[in-house]
């Protein structure tokens, strides 16, 4: 069963050895370094504080631990490399996570989810159609890492003791290159759970994560992408763009109607300016929904506009659509014709596009199809207009 923090207490795994100091009194910078970086390597504390007086070492386990997620479900594609996991929390929920495998054998990134759920409502999400149940805290960020972490390096549980059993992280099988915020939920309305995650995931003495390796995507809410600029810099910005035409946009993503395009583009370029990063722009392709030739013009003109004001350019991202449900589903796929067609119609415009391959499919762990645990008691989808 999941275990959790109590109230009195805080997640060791979830604070940055400055934090950590910060909170114990006596604990030295290079010392709570130490205890960190044993707590992510999952080694007992004790190897790590022979140097720290007792009375330290003893405030340290009396208001801190480690609590953990359980692992429900583990789903390999039988297609590709993709890996779904499902997590039970404390409370009862279960949150989906992937792991997406890079070019460079051996090297994996992890999507993560952000929230029980989404409050968003987007139309062709799975994740979308439950509603919000909660913010999911930093250390149940973390966890999903720090269990695919270990799931690549010969699968070692923790055994009874509360900080480890002396496994290390980095075998030959494989590591943890980079984590994209793109799992259910959206990141920016968690913003202050997620930033907490990211500087664990990039700090040396804890994940050792490169920040440049770490992708938050947004379905666009402008206050978080620009507090994502300032406060991780290094880190990359993703948007869930679908169409760029505000009308379409609207019947497709209800957050369109609480923050324009133009509100969301406004707060894209100064993430630009800010960081000197480019974002990627990710559209989903629904058949006679968004996969025009005037949806793809719109697109262009968007591009154009965006790379004057920020000077940088978007990086398009084509994601096929994978269904949401197992009947009644409002969309489908574009046909390979309508996509030649909107590719095309961008190059023509000098916009150049990718097409993302979404993975793990036969185990609905593709983009948008989060919820697989739960799919079958939720509401039908429902295409607005």
């Amino acid at each position: 069963m999941a275990a959790t923090p109590s109230d009195s207490m805080l997640a060791l795994q979830a604070l940055t050895p400055e934090a950590l100091a910060a909170r114990i009194p006596g604990l030295s910078s290079a010392h709570a370094r130490k205890i960190v970086s044993a707590v992510h390597r999952d080694l007992p504390i004790g190897e790590a504080t022979f140097t720290i007086r007792r009375s330290v070492i003893e405030a340290i386990l009396a208001s801190t631990t480690v609590p953990t997620l359980e692992c429900v479900e583990e789903q390999k594609s039988a297609i590709d490399s993709f890996v779904k996991y499902g997590f039970r929390t404390h409370d009862g929920h279960v949150i989906e996570t992937v792991r997406i495998p890079l070019e460079k054998k051996g090297r994996f990134t992890v999507c993560v989810s952000s929230q029980v759920g989404c409050a968003l409502a987007c139309t062709f999400c799975a994740t979308g159609r439950m509603g919000l149940t909660r913010n999911l805290e930093s250390w149940e960020i973390l966890e999903q890492v720090r269990h695919v972490r270990r799931s690549l390096n010969g699968g070692a549980e923790k055994a009874g003791h509360v900080y480890g059993h002396g496994h290390v992280y980095g075998g030959d099988a494989g590591r943890v290159h980079g984590v994209v915020f793109q799992g259910m939920g959206e990141p920016m309305a968690n913003i202050e759970r997620v930033l907490e995650a990211i500087f664990v995931m990039g700090d040396p003495s804890a994940m050792a994560i490169d920040m440049r390796a770490i992708t938050v995507c947004t379905s666009g809410i402008p206050t978080g992408i620009r507090r994502l600029a300032r406060e991780a810099p290094k880190v990359r910005l993703a948007l869930s763009l679908s169409s760029a035409r505000p009308d379409v946009r609207k019947s497709l993503m209800p957050i369109a109607r609480a923050h324009s395009l133009e509100e969301i583009i406004d707060a894209s370029v100064e993430h630009a300016r800010i960081t000197g990063l480019a974002p990627m722009w990710a559209v989903t392709l629904l058949n006679g929904q968004n996969d025009s030739e005037e949806d793809a013009r719109a697109l262009g003109e968007l591009v154009r506009g965006f790379v004057e004001k920020s000077g940088k350019s978007p990086r398009i991202s084509v994601i096929p659509y994978n269904a949401i449900a197992p009947q009644d589903d409002p969309y489908s796929r574009t046909t390979e014709e309508r996509e030649a067609r909107f590719r095309e119609t961008l190059r023509d415009s000098g916009v150049h596009t990718r097409k993302r391959y979404s993975g793990g499919g036969d185990v609905d762990g593709a983009c948008g199809q989060l919820a697989a645990a739960q799919r079958e008691s939720l509401p039908a989808p429902v295409a607005t207009t």
